[in-house]
C-alpha cells in the first residue's frame, strides 16, 4: 500500500507543477476518468502549488494514520509555504496552494477506483481461502499469518501496462526428491544463511526495510531518489518527473509482481527447509505472509532503480544513507544497477526467497520500469550529456 501511495503523490506532483513547464506535458490523458485538474496554465507560485498539493494527496491517502503524523504534515506544508512564497502576494500564494489542492482532490477521487483504495481495512481479506497442495504456499512461522492482500495484483496501474506482459517464466518445478533441481534450491537457500559472512548479513539487514519499522521497500527507493536528487540540485521540474516515475514504477512493481505472487502461490524456503532438511531451522529475516514467487524487493528494486539510470545515467556512483537514522552504516554503489541487485540479493541471505524469484524479479522489474521510462513526459528530447551526469547542471524547467 506504501507503493500505491508514493505512486499517487508522484503523480499528484507532477501534474500539479506540470503547467509551469515548456518542456514538459501532463500524462493526464492516459488516465481516463482523471477528472477535475485545473484547466488553466496560468502562472503561479509553483512551489507553492507543490506544497499545498503534496500535503493535501498525503492526508487523503494516509487518512488512518496518527495524530501526530498529521500534525508533522501540516507543521511541515506551513514550513515550506512560508519558505516558497518569496516575493508573491498574499493572494497569489493562496491561489497558488487551492490550485495545489485542486489537484489533489482530483488525484485522490480518480484514485478511489483503482482496486487498492482504503486497502488496509481488507489486509487479510476472510473470505480468501488459499489453494492447498504440494510446493503451495502456507502461513510461516513466527506469526503464522494470513495470505496479505491477495487480490492486490487486481488494482488498476498507474502506467496502461499489462501486468501479463512483465509476467516471469514458470518457477523451477516443485519437488521434495533430493537430487532435484528445487531441492538445490532450497539447499542453496539454507547453505546461505548458516554460513553467511558479516557482509552479507549487513546487507540483508540494510534492505529489510520492514513496515511499520522503516519506510518500506518503496520507501526506501523514494529515499534514494531523494538523495540523487539533492545531490544533483535539481530542479522543481526535474524531482516531479522523478517522483513521478519513481512512484509509479513502484506502485506497478507491487501489482505486477502481486499477480504472479497468487498465480503460483509457491511455498516459502521456511516451510520447505523445515520440512525436508532442518526442522529446526529459521532465516535470518521474519518470512512476510504471502507467497514466494516472484520476490518484491526484486520487482520493485529494478523498476525503481531502472527508472533513475534512465534519468541519470546508470553509471552513477552515490552512498545510500536511508538508515543513517537507525544506526546502520551507508552503503556505497557504482551504479544503480549494482543497487538493484544487491537488494534484491539480500532476500536470499535473509533466508526467505529461492534464487528463481530473485532473478525473475529482476527482470519483472526491468520490464515495469521501461513501460516508465517510455512516458512521453516531455515535449523536448534531452540531448548531449544524460540528465544528471555528475557535474552537469539540472535543468530549470
Amino acid at each position: 500500500m506504501a507503493a500505491r501511495a508514493l505512486g499517487h503523490a508522484g503523480v499528484t506532483l507532477y501534474e500539479a507543477v506540470v503547467p509551469g513547464s515548456r518542456q514538459y506535458r501532463s500524462l493526464a490523458w492516459q488516465w481516463p476518468g482523471l477528472r477535475g485538474l485545473p484547466r488553466d496554465e496560468r502562472g503561479g507560485n509553483w512551489p507553492v502549488v507543490a506544497n499545498a498539493a503534496l500535503a493535501d494527496i498525503l492526508r487523503s491517502l494516509y487518512a488512518n494514520t496518527s495524530v501526530a503524523n498529521l500534525a508533522a504534515v501540516d507543521a511541515l506544508e506551513a514550513k515550506l509555504s512560508e519558505h516558497a512564497r518569496g516575493r508573491s502576494s498574499h493572494s497569489e500564494v493562496a491561489a497558488s496552494a487551492r490550485r495545489g489542492a485542486q489537484v489533489a482532490r482530483a488525484v485522490f477521487d480518480w484514485s478511489r477506483g483503482d482496486g487498492g483504495h482504503e486497502g488496509y481495512l481488507r489486509n487479510f481479506p476472510p473470505d480468501y481461502v488459499p489453494p492447498s497442495g504440494p510446493g503451495l504456499w502456507v502461513p510461516t512461522p513466527p506469526a503464522f499469518q494470513p495470505a496479505l492482500q491477495p487480490r492486490w495484483g487486481d488494482n488498476r496501474p498507474l502506467v496502461p501496462l499489462d501486468c501479463r506482459s512483465c509476467a516471469p517464466d514458470d518457477p523451477t518445478r516443485y519437488s521434495e526428491q533430493r537430487q532435484s533441481a528445487f531441492f538445490g534450491e532450497a539447499r542453496e537457500v539454507y547453505d546461505a544463511v548458516n554460513n553467511r559472512t558479516p557482509e552479507q548479513e549487513a546487507i540483508a539487514l540494510f534492505w529489510a526495510d520492514d513496515p511499520g519499522v522503516t519506510a518500506s521497500p518503496p520507501g526506501h527507493s523514494i529515499s534514494v531518489a531523494t538523495q540523487v536528487l539533492r545531490i544533483e540540485d535539481a530542479s522543481l521540474m526535474l524531482a516531479a518527473e522523478t517522483y513521478a516515475k519513481v512512484g509509479m514504477a513502484v506502485c506497478d512493481a507491487f501489482i505486477a509482481c502481486w499477480k504472479t505472487k497468487y498465480i503460483y502461490n509457491l511455498l516459502r524456503p521456511v516451510t520447505y527447509i523445515q520440512r525436508l532438511i532442518d526442522p529446526a531451522w529459521l532465516p535470518l529475516l521474519n518470512t512476510p505472509p504471502f507467497p514466494e514467487y516472484t520476490s518484491g524487493h526484486s520487482v520493485q528494486s529494478a523498476a525503481a532503480f531502472g527508472v533513475l539510470a534512465d534519468l541519470f545515467g546508470d553509471s552513477y556512483s552515490f552512498d545510500d544513507h536511508t538508515h543513517d537514522n537507525r544506526g546502520l552504516a551507508p552503503r556505497r554503489f557504482d551504479s544503480f544497477t549494482a543497487a538493484a541487485e544487491e537488494a534484491a540479493l539480500s532476500r536470499l541471505y535473509g533466508g526467505i526467497h529461492f534464487r528463481p524469484a530473485i532473478e525473475r524479479g529482476l527482470t519483472q522489474g526491468r520490464c515495469v520500469a521501461e513501460a516508465v521510462n517510455g512516458l512521453p513526459v516531455r515535449r523536448i528530447k534531452r540531448h548531449g550529456r544524460r540528465l544528471g551526469t555528475p557535474g552537469t547542471r539540472r535543468d530549470r524547467a
